[in-house]
């Protein structure tokens, strides 16, 4: 139809905390020491793949596809396990392995069940066995794959407890466009996305549903504490 207007967009769950800093240390460790650049051509944010990249030509009936499907779950865990690879479509790739709950995959199956029927899904959206994964090197690594692969398999393989806190969608430069907090129940615009306060809210409603008291925030004499011990 002359006029539509047509978005790209992508789906997603980003790190935080301590999970993210491994990550992100990995891929610049896997980079800086075999000279290859795809990994963080443009700023590594480690990431979970939930749909996409996609098109759709209503961007609102996206979100509130989302938000059903997101609304429908709390608290979903998976696991950080190991090392694995496949061949993409722009060579091979090198990535730390998933574990993925009932829950994740239930979820995952139903966003992918609701956005297809309003984008273009990717051919491995609608697969069954879903490869969940997080992306540690991959484009300009053919040539280097073997030891690359040598390499990780004598480091200590990752065992990373983890909660989907977020789902985050992307628009086609990768940047976020909104976050749907499952803990809060509600939609983050990007400013919130990357705030501290609001990341803060999320974590102690999540330590809420686990029974946990809420997480101490440093105090001045924490700070000056930790100054002191580096001298």
């Amino acid at each position: 139809m002359r006029g539509t207007i047509v978005t790209d967009f992508f789906i997603e769950f980003r790190f935080h905390g301590y999970q993210k800093q491994y990550l992100k240390e990995l891929i610049r460790e896997v980079s800086r020491k075999f000279r290859v650049k795809g990994a963080i051509k443009n700023r590594p944010v480690p990431h979970m793949t939930l749909y996409g990249d996609s098109q759709t030509t209503n961007m609102h009936k996206v979100l509130a596809a989302i938000e059903r499907v997101g609304k429908r779950y709390t608290l979903v865990p998976f696991k950080v396990e190991g090392f694995g690879w496949f061949d993409g479509k722009k060579g091979k790739v090198i990535y730390a392995g998933i574990i993925a709950s009932p829950e994740l995959e239930k979820l995952r199956q139903e966003l992918a069940r609701e956005l297809s029927k309003i984008s273009t899904p990717q051919c491995w959206d609608a697969l069954p066995d879903y490869k969940f994964h997080t992306t540690t090197a991959f484009k300009d690594i053919d040539h280097k794959f073997n030891q690359i692969w040598h390499y990780l398999m004598k480091k200590e393989a990752p065992h990373i407890n983890q909660q989907l806190l977020r789902i985050t969608v992307l628009n086609k430069d990768r940047k976020i466009l909104r976050e749907y907090d499952l803990m809060l129940e509600r939609w983050l615009d990007r400013r919130q996305a990357l705030s501290g306060y609001w990341y803060r809210k999320t974590i102690n409603k999540l330590r809420e549903l686990q029974g946990l008291p809420p997480e101490r925030q440093p105090s001045l004499l924490d700070w000056l504490g930790k100054i002191f011990r580096q001298h």
